[in-house]
């Protein structure tokens, strides 16, 4: 339980150390809030700056799969504690991981960029554009499954990575107990040896 819990506790460290990384890289959508001839409020992205909501996504999935492939095969490296437990472990730390991520990432972005206040844009007649900068996203879209897809696609990782070490051990018990240990051929044991008198 020990080993399960700092799996968990230091997967969520580090996950939110990606949400502070990821800040600092993901790239912010530039828009504008303009007056129109009819007095009216319009906010438009400006060019193909709308790519960024899509591009930030990628790189908070592209960080946490990184986290958790580097997880399991460090976690695999703990012989003592190979088996199904680590598995549960590396799956609940890599949601952990994520929900960390995401969650430190969205509020350092907010708190960097700000909300866009599309009603208190300084517009007017005489200066009818107004440059704004929007925060990243940290998910692909706000329905329930894109926002479990994000939180899940860590831990997936992290399993797929550690069952392909399972299925690559060549002992039955990952290299645990005395299987760990090469044992010697039947053939090229010592047998006692015989001395024979001489009359």
């Amino acid at each position: 339980m020990r080993a399960v819990a700092a799996t968990i506790v230091g997967l969520a460290v580090v996950g939110a150390l990606v949400g502070g990384i990821w800040v600092i890289l993901a790239p912010p959508v530039h828009g504008v809030v303009a007056l129109n001839k009819s007095g009216q409020r319009v906010y438009v992205y400006l060019g193909n700056e709308a790519d960024h909501f899509f591009v930030s996504a990628v790189m908070m999935v592209g960080l946490l799969a990184v986290v958790a492939v580097v997880a399991a095969v460090l976690a695999w490296q703990w012989r003592q504690r190979r088996g199904p437990a680590m598995v549960v472990a590396l799956t609940l730390g890599g949601v952990a991981a994520s929900a960390a991520a995401t969650g430190v990432g969205a509020g350092l972005a907010r708190l960097r960029y700000g909300a866009v206040d599309i009603a208190g844009a300084p517009v007017s007649p005489q200066h009818r554009v107004h440059y704004v900068l929007e925060a990243p996203s940290v998910f692909f879209g706000h329905a329930p499954l894109q926002v479990l897809a994000t939180l899940l696609l860590p831990a997936a990782a992290a399993a797929l990575t550690y069952a392909t070490l399972a299925a690559a051990s060549a002992q039955d018990d990952l290299g645990v107990g005395d299987a760990a240990e090469p044992s010697v051929p039947e053939t090229v044991q010592q047998r006692p040896v015989t001395r024979s008198r001489t009359r």
